[in-house]
């Protein structure tokens, strides 16, 4: 078997998430469907991602990995001068809706996992405020505000809740998960256009958790909320209900970040160790590069 890296972009509008349901069109769905078809394998292709996004979200910088049969793979050029790598990548924008796209197929190197060699996810948020011009041909990933927000206040707020903490307050419970993260990045600017923009970097995110932290710094830039509120939430390490969860449309995945080649097993490793402590946990707090 060859492990085989998958560099992808979808716009979510159309998509129930990326987790393969019965009877809803996923990304996994749709993607696992065109594989099976370019490789014509006995059984279903299986997909590991670095992050499964929700109903809604979009992804510039998904990465996700397969692992193929060598002999199926190599056939795939056929008479043409492609390597396999790039037939299969070919072939899968032959098939694939354009709303995914596979950027780039290439081998993995040994030890790598999508997931849980994964140091850092980077997303980016978008919120058009009264202040903003809202433009038309970007209403499936900029959410349409109906207040003037504070972005220096919101920005502020952010601040207060970076490094290793538990984000109960934030996440959506799941039954035997963890939600201790380390928040590495989590800024508010007004862009050019003059929308306003979230940068949260994390090295993992539970459920919901990133849509909840702006929603919680919506409040404070609305002047509803001091600027300690969001980590007086924090605190509570228990979900808290007043934050509203913003819509999914304005979220993208914009980057996924991994160690040198070298420490992409021991990275795995120490990932799928279960975390219930507030704890550094070595590579995850470090930084990572984007590839």
């Amino acid at each position: 078997m060859v492990r085989l890296r998958l560099d992808l972009a979808y716009d979510g509008t159309e998509f129930s998430g990326w987790a393969a349901q019965p009877s809803l069109r996923t990304v996994e769905g749709v993607l696992a469907a065109a594989l099976d078809t370019v490789l014509r394998t006995p059984e279903p292709v299986s997909i590991t991602v670095a992050g499964r996004t929700d109903a809604g979200v979009h992804a510039r910088g998904q990465v996700a990995h397969v692992d193929v049969d060598a002999r199926t793979l190599t056939r795939l050029p056929g008479r043409s001068e492609r390597t396999p790598e790039q037939s299969l990548q070919r072939r899968l924008g032959g098939l694939l809706p354009t709303d995914i796209v596979v950027h780039r197929v290439t081998r993995a190197p040994d030890g790598f996992d999508a997931r849980f060699s994964a140091l850092e996810r980077h997303y980016l948020y978008r919120l058009a405020d009264t202040t903003a011009l809202r433009d038309p041909l970007r209403r499936h990933d900029t959410v349409w505000w109906p207040r003037d927000l504070d972005v220096a206040a919101m920005d502020e707020a952010a601040q207060g809740l970076l490094g290793l903490r538990d984000f109960a307050a934030f996440c959506k419970r799941r039954e035997g998960a963890t939600t201790i993260r380390t928040l590495l990045e989590y800024r508010w600017a007004r862009l050019e256009d003059g929308v306003i923009a979230a940068r949260v970097r994390a090295d993992a995110f539970c459920h919901s958790m990133v849509r909840s932290l702006v929603g919680a710094a919506v409040a404070v830039g609305e002047g509803r909320r001091p600027v300690d509120w969001p980590a007086e939430l924090q605190r509570r390490a228990e979900r808290a209900s007043e934050i509203r969860v913003m819509p999914a449309h304005g979220l993208s995945l914009e980057s996924v970040a991994y160690p040198p080649d070298e420490a992409l097993a021991v990275r795995a490793d120490v990932a799928r160790s279960r975390r219930d402590e507030l704890t550094p946990r070595g590579p995850a707090t470090e930084p990572g590069r984007v590839v």
